[in-house]
């Protein structure tokens, strides 16, 4: 099991970058959350979403969350969220991480990998920016210390249009 996680913490730090889409829709989906009850969405219309597919067991992804919950307190009031979607099978193991490292953007539960599959998401941590319009524009798989500066391009030009 340490190799498997080893080769997709590798994986992800090969496959950094985030390239700029085709407008596409976004998959719908409705996931529960640690805090809000189940969260859809395409209720976020008008929003710009941040899609942050992490698991417990990623080092990047502990890396990573500090930043993406200053991201989300940053730029909320322009009408930007981060919602973090866990993967873990056991929502347990993502719970003690939480409270290791806790953030105030909602934190979803994906245990069976339904959603992150409609999203293509094959290494942690990736990333999914979807536009006011519910339009995936950007995926970024992988963290490597610095890629926030790449976050806050994508996050200000987003919420501009």
């Amino acid at each position: 099991m340490r190799k498997l996680i080893a080769a997709l913490c590798a994986s992800a730090a090969l496959l950094a970058g985030t390239p700029a889409l085709a407008k596409a829709p976004a998959s719908d989906f409705t996931l529960a959350s640690l805090k809000d009850g189940n969260l859809r969405l395409s209720e976020q219309r008008g929003e710009v979403i941040m899609l942050n597919f992490w698991a417990s067991w990623c080092g990047p992804c502990r890396e990573e969350m500090p930043l993406l919950n200053d991201l989300h307190a940053r730029y909320e009031s322009v009408g930007f969220k981060v919602w973090g979607v866990n993967v873990d099978a056991n929502r347990e193991d993502a719970q003690a991480m939480l409270k290791k490292i806790p953030v105030e953007f909602p934190v979803l539960f994906d245990g069976e990998s339904q959603v992150s599959q409609l999203f293509g998401v094959e290494a942690m941590p990736s990333s999914v920016f979807i536009d006011r319009d519910g339009n995936v524009r950007y995926v970024h798989r992988g963290y490597r210390s610095g890629d926030e500066a790449e976050y806050k391009k994508i996050i200000k030009e987003l919420i501009r249009e």
